[in-house]
């Protein structure tokens, strides 16, 4: 897990105590830049932990001291909240997203999955995140059953503990390749888009937001409540997540 501390001195004792948020690592980007913006007009600190969804929810489960999680997939929120660990009424689905396959910016175009794939990973590997466990990694493993590839490439997965984890491989070329969300390429130049999978080929990617039932504040509120707003959304879309409901 990495977290990011976003805090200001010299503000009230209140302030001292952070809103503890747990969001998915394909969020940091864009979260960051929306927590920067919330403390320039309130008086309350965020602190965010970025790592795999699945990591994330088995520690709320034992206890972690977490006001709001961020997931990038509906069914660990569902685990949260079939434990009672979410507060009544506050789960909202914030964001959608789509699947990517990445390379090298100097991998050739235009590419065919279905043809270039093989050919391009050779003897080398493809970087996923844990395909058992991290929504990015779940995404991906369905999208090349639906291609019917995966049988073909499993042996050269490199699986990795988040979905931003396997595009720094990617990056520093340690993989060919690497499948990752479309937002996650917008945080590394060394890296391009070579192919968008359709989204029938893989379960909807939603990241639904909620508080914690036994950790929440109002201040936490406050915070998911801004995430829903007009400021948020505006970050979101620059770093080209889809809000829930528009229809681009």
């Amino acid at each position: 897990m990495f977290s990011c501390a976003i805090l200001f001195g010299g503000q009230s004792a209140l302030a001292q105590q952070p809103v503890v948020v747990f969001a998915a690592a394909s969020l940091k980007t864009a979260l960051d830049e929306i927590a920067l913006q919330y403390q320039e007009q309130s008086t309350h600190s965020i602190h965010i932990s970025y790592a795999g969804s699945s990591a994330l929810a088995r520690q709320i489960q034992y206890g972690a001291p977490a006001e709001l999680f961020i997931s990038a997939n509906s069914a660990w929120m569902d685990t949260l909240e079939q434990s009672g660990l979410i507060e009544e009424r506050s789960r909202v689905d914030l964001l959608r997203n789509r699947l990517a396959l990445v390379g090298s910016v100097t991998a050739p175009e235009p590419f065919d999955i279905t043809t270039d794939l093989k050919t391009e990973l050779g003897t080398e590997r493809l970087a996923l995140a844990l395909v058992d466990a991290v929504p990015a990694g779940i995404y991906a493993k369905a999208a090349l059953q639906s291609l019917g590839m995966w049988d073909s490439i499993k042996t050269q997965i490199a699986q990795t503990d988040n979905v931003r984890a396997a595009l720094r491989l990617v990056a520093i070329g340690e993989t060919a390749l690497g499948i990752v969300y479309d937002t996650d390429h917008r945080a590394d130049d060394q890296v391009k888009v070579l192919y968008l999978f359709t989204e029938s080929s893989h379960p909807p990617i939603l990241y639904p937001a909620a508080s914690i039932s036994d950790q929440a504040t109002d201040a936490g509120r406050a915070f998911l409540q801004y995430l829903q707003g007009p400021d948020s959304t505006a970050v979101f879309q620059a770093h080209g997540f889809i809000t829930v409901g528009d229809e681009q």
